[in-house]
């Protein structure tokens, strides 16, 4: 006869760890929630990426310099 509850006693120690990698999981969601929200909000004077730079053309690098107009 076949023994079957090593298989079962490895689907219940399989899917308590599931369980518990879900509990993690959503701790970690409402933690980092609860940073977001207590987190000061950002400014949204300037973008970061694009400050500085007005629009229209922008002046060449200086490695490009040496072509001189005549």
């Amino acid at each position: 006869m076949a023994k079957k509850s090593k298989t079962t006693f490895q689907k219940m120690e399989k899917e308590k760890n599931r369980q518990q990698k879900q509990r993690d999981k959503e701790s970690r969601r409402v933690q980092a929630r609860a940073t977001k929200a207590d987190s000061e909000p950002r400014s949204m004077d300037e973008d970061p990426d694009i400050a500085g730079i007005k629009p229209g053309p922008q002046p060449l690098p200086e490695q490009w310099d040496y072509v001189k107009e005549k």
